[in-house]
C-alpha cells in the first residue's frame, strides 16, 4: 500500500482505507457482520479475487479486519471487523449521506445491486416515532431478484435484516431506486406509487418510521 507521506491524520487514515474497494469491503463487513470470504466477494461484484485478497491482507495488517476458523463441522474461515474497523461506521454513514443525492437519477446501465445494501439507508434514515406502540415489520422486495429485507422496530430503534416475515404490517415492492427514495425521505409513498412502487398493508406503519413521518 502506497503512502501519501504526510504527517496528517487524514493522510494517515487514507493510507489505510483510501485504496479502491477498501471502503466497500468495510461496508460489506458492517452490513453482514462476520462472514466467509465467498460471501464477502459476492457483495463486491467486479473485484478481482487477487485484489480482494490483497486488500484483506492490508486491512488485517492495519488491525481493521481479523479472521478466525469456524468451529467444526464448518470448515471455513470467517472474516470480521475489529473494534478499530467498526469505528469506521460514522465514516461510512457520512459517505452514504453525501452520496444519496447522486442516486436520484437511478442506477446506470449495468450497475449491480444487492438487497442487503438497503439495510444501511433503512437503519440510518428511519426511526420509530411511536416506540410505545407494538412493534411493526415492513418487508422490502426489490425487482432486482434479490432476497427480501425486513425492517423491524425493536425497543424504539429500527433494524434491518435479510429474510421474510410471517405477518408483515406492510410490503414495498419495486426497484431499488424507488424504495430508496421512500426510505431516504426524498419522495412520499404516494409519489413512489405513481412511479410504480407496489404497496400492501398499513400505510401508517410505514409513516411511523419514515423521515419526518412523510404522509402517504
Amino acid at each position: 500500500m502506497r503512502s501519501y507521506g504526510q504527517y496528517c491524520a487524514i493522510a494517515r487514515a487514507l493510507d489505510v482505507v483510501g485504496d479502491r474497494w477498501t471502503m466497500l469491503i468495510i461496508r460489506e463487513l458492517l452490513v453482514r457482520g462476520e462472514c466467509r470470504y465467498t460471501d464477502l466477494r459476492d457483495g463486491l461484484p467486479g473485484i478481482a479475487t487477487n485484489l480482494l485478497a490483497d486488500r484483506l491482507r492490508a486491512l488485517e495488517a492495519a488491525g481493521v479486519v481479523t479472521r478466525r476458523q469456524a468451529a467444526p463441522p464448518v470448515a471455513a474461515v470467517l472474516l470480521t471487523l475489529t473494534e478499530r474497523g467498526r469505528a469506521l461506521q460514522p465514516v461510512i454513514d457520512g459517505l452514504g449521506r453525501w452520496g444519496i443525492p447522486l442516486m436520484v437519477e437511478g442506477p446506470a446501465p449495468g450497475d449491480e445491486f444487492r438487497g442487503r445494501w438497503l439495510a444501511w439507508p433503512a437503519e440510518l434514515f428511519l426511526s420509530d416515532h411511536r416506540p410505545e406502540e407494538a412493534a411493526v415489520a415492513i418487508v422490502l422486495r426489490t425487482s432486482a431478484g434479490e432476497a427480501p429485507m425486513v425492517i423491524e422496530t425493536v425497543d424504539g430503534a429500527v433494524h434491518a435484516r435479510e429474510g421474510e416475515c410471517d405477518e408483515p404490517d406492510a410490503i414495498l415492492t419495486g426497484t431499488p431506486h424507488t424504495i430508496l427514495g421512500v426510505l431516504s425521505g426524498q419522495v412520499t409513498l404516494a409519489e413512489a406509487r405513481d412511479r410504480g412502487l407496489g404497496f400492501e398493508g398499513d400505510a401508517d406503519a410505514l409513516a411511523r418510521v419514515q423521515p419526518h413521518a412523510l404522509a402517504a
